[in-house]
């Protein structure tokens, strides 16, 4: 019952945002009383914070299965941003943004997490580049990757990306192409049109 509390709840929260979702919605929706809920939840912040890990979880599974294939380096990020952008529902109701307004220690603690596991996965796409020569050789591996993580978390600003004139989809595919055209060479670039060109 816990994890099908956890796979309503997150579902919920996704598509109508954490702020809004009561315990008594998650109730009714799933047919059970509020009271079996809190037989496995203190609160809704344990809720908010169980359902935020499984969908860190969830991510970053797929975000090894992905890399695990071992494609081009280029189409690779755009692979994982697709995943990504599926599995937080396109953010309808920007739940990171909600996460640092209302549970700020669960927004911290995530975001600690997104930062390892981000770190790791980029480091290893730009090492990647670089020995196919996709990527310039005279790239600071450690600084782009640092750089590429504040950059993501930047795009969930609303106070800096307003949802109702910027797009998360068409902001996640203009900082990528901002980031790869910083860091290609000839031969990636060409393979950057390429697949710019098939994505069309």
């Amino acid at each position: 019952m816990k994890n099908k509390i956890i796979i309503k709840s997150t579902d919920l929260f996704l598509n109508l945002g954490f702020k809004s979702v009561t315990m008594d919605d998650i109730a009714n929706e799933m047919g059970i009383s509020k009271k079996t809920i809190y037989q496995h939840f203190q609160n809704k912040t344990k809720l908010v914070e169980a359902t935020a890990m499984h969908v860190f979880e969830n991510i970053s599974h797929g975000i090894d299965c992905i890399c695990e294939l071992n494609t081009n380096p280029i189409e690779e990020i755009y692979e994982i941003k697709r995943f990504v952008m599926l599995n937080l529902k396109d953010e309808k109701s920007s739940p990171q943004y909600q996460l640092q307004k209302y549970y700020p220690k669960i927004y911290a603690s995530l975001k600690r997490k997104q930062f390892e596991k981000m770190i790791g996965c980029v480091t290893r796409n730009l090492e990647r580049g670089v020995t196919q020569k996709l990527y310039r050789d005279s790239i600071e591996i450690d600084f782009i990757a640092r750089l590429y993580f504040n950059g993501m978390v930047s795009l969930k600003d609303q106070d800096i990306f307003p949802r109702d004139t910027y797009a998360i989809h068409n902001l996640m595919n203009n900082y990528i192409d901002y980031h790869l055209r910083g860091i290609c060479s000839t031969k990636g670039l060409e393979t950057l049109t390429e697949l710019n060109t098939n994505l069309k």
